[in-house]
């Protein structure tokens, strides 16, 4: 186990960011967070990849969303090849694939600025033997938002950069926790026995709330602004298609909350 590389992956906030969305066979979602939760974290990060968030969908009964991130691509290569080569994956596979419909739908991600990446230095879990037995009711509070935007090829920058200066001040002053910000990582996937949505260019904001009413608070607040509405106004040229919205609540032992 390289101990020096997982350190820096986890300071460094993760360069290389994998956002996997997972349709499950009906009812076998605490099946899979039970099980993940217990077998892949730890035998995950000790290939030197940082597990950064698993989370229930909370719109859809059947999704299991998480992400794990990557000191660089070559790095995210020699991790998976040790990780699904390795003894806990082949021990737990037919279980964890038993629970699946499709494990496909996967963004590679890259920080949209310098800072923009997770800050998960400070973030401790509990440990595998103090969790048992997870449901729905067993989990983080909190809500965390995705908002995936839909770019033309060539705009993620420009988005970017709009986002930065003009939609981040608003959010803060509007009781909404900026945990990350991303944009499409182009690099050739270095790990092609796992499929990623390779032709996608998406800018993509993860934001944090104490709960479902202080969400909805936060986002009325902000639409009232006439500063927000020409930001929207402003960017819409670069969508090619509505934003996806992921409403999500973490598993007991997400590192992201």
């Amino acid at each position: 186990m390289d101990l020096a590389r997982n350190e820096i992956s986890a300071r460094l906030a993760s360069p290389i960011v994998e956002l996997r969305q997972y349709t499950l066979k009906p009812g076998r979602r605490e099946t899979l967070i039970d099980l993940f939760d217990r077998e892949f974290i730890e035998s995950q990060e000790a290939t030197g990849m940082t597990i950064i968030g698993q989370f229930r969908d909370l719109d859809r009964p059947d999704i299991f969303v998480w992400m794990r991130g990557f000191e660089d691509m070559t790095a995210r290569k020699e991790a998976l090849s040790a990780f699904y080569g390795g003894p806990v994956w082949a021990e737990h596979r037919d279980a964890a694939n038993a629970t699946m419909i499709d494990s496909d739908d996967v963004l590679l991600l890259k920080p949209a600025w310098p800072g923009a990446g997770f800050d998960v230095q400070r973030l401790r879990r509990p440990a595998p033997g103090k969790v048992e037995n997870q449901s729905e009711n067993n989990c983080l509070p909190g809500i965390i938002e995705i908002q995936i935007h839909h770019l033309r090829r060539g705009a993620e920058a420009g988005f970017a950069n709009r986002f930065e200066t003009e939609a981040v001040p608003l959010l803060a002053e509007n009781g909404m926790r900026l945990l990350g910000a991303f944009i499409s990582e182009h690099a050739e996937n270095s790990f092609p026995h796992l499929p990623v949505r390779s032709g996608e260019n998406v800018f993509l904001s993860v934001t944090g709330f104490d709960d479902e009413g202080a969400r909805r608070r936060s986002q009325t607040a902000l639409a009232a602004l006439p500063s927000w509405q020409a930001f929207r106004d402003t960017t819409q040229a670069d969508c090619t298609k509505p934003a996806e919205t992921l409403r999500l609540t973490p598993t007991v032992r997400s590192l992201l909350r």
